[in-house]
């Protein structure tokens, strides 16, 4: 395709056809040695062209975030059809205030509705996925729960009597990480283009995403952010996360983590 349009800026029409020997270029025969000529120059004049660099072997995408999203769907069951878990739970800035910080860990797992619930799982699944498969199974997901209580710390530091549930910091946090990674997984030293490039993708999809008039835009904010910042200080340990032992500690640690504060929120300490 790139060959074709070097020709077409020449005046050179071409077809591009598959064969058995893959894919090629036909020209007229009147034109074959002026093609040849084009293309060898178009490969002379950009083979050290700067916009075009590897920026990483692959993408990967962890289905361990299906768990996740299981997971959220069941308690979203438990607090509607067994009891209600949205007093214990729900993140009260009042509350938190008065000692009882595993709130901005349990409201994470709480919805408000059904719409709510589909929308941060459905969303949280694909960016959870990609953050896990770039920072590990368990570092990834250890790494999103902690953004989005991030989230939760910020709605609270300025909020003091806010009231808040939903996974969607968490969320925030995923889209924070990725972005995060998409830098450090740049060539080194990192163009300034990769740098710009990574934060203001991550930004936008920020703004698609996170600044909905009728969600906790702040809590969005502080979940993104955090997770950027983690996703900075992870990067520079690259060895870390490619360590499936550390992995597994922090998947231990996630688990730890939800049944040390839905524990205490529901004895109520």
């Amino acid at each position: 395709m790139e060959w074709s349009l070097a020709l077409i800026s020449q005046g050179i029409s071409s077809t591009i056809e598959r064969s058995d020997s893959g894919w090629g270029l036909v020209v007229d025969s009147e034109q074959h040695d002026s093609a040849v000529i084009t293309i060898e120059r178009y490969r002379i004049e950009n083979q050290h062209w700067p916009w075009r660099q590897k920026v990483r072997e692959q993408i990967l995408f962890d289905w361990g975030s299906l768990a996740w999203a299981l997971l959220l769907g069941l308690f979203y069951w438990v607090d509607t059809e067994r009891f209600s878990l949205r007093e214990q739970g729900v993140m009260n800035a009042t509350a938190v205030s008065a000692g009882e910080w595993w709130r901005l860990f349990t409201a994470m797992f709480l919805h408000a509705d059904a719409a709510h619930l589909a929308m941060n799982a459905s969303i949280g699944l694909f960016l959870l996925g990609l953050a896990m498969g770039g920072y590990g199974t368990g570092i990834g997901l250890l790494a999103a729960f902690l953004a989005g209580a991030g989230g939760n710390i910020a709605t609270w530091l300025i909020f003091k009597t806010h009231l808040s549930l939903g996974a969607s910091g968490m969320v925030m946090g995923c889209l924070g990480l990725i972005a995060a990674e998409s830098v450090s997984s740049a060539p080194r030293p990192i163009p300034i283009k990769y740098l710009l490039s990574g934060l203001a993708g991550g930004g936008l999809l920020f703004v698609l995403l996170g600044l909905s008039p009728d969600s906790d835009v702040l809590a969005h904010l502080g979940g993104f952010v955090a997770g950027v910042v983690l996703g900075v200080v992870l990067g520079r340990f690259p060895g870390i996360t490619q360590s499936s032992t550390a992995n597994l500690v922090a998947g231990l640690g996630f688990s730890a983590l939800v049944l040390l504060t839905w524990g205490l929120a529901l004895i109520g300490v």
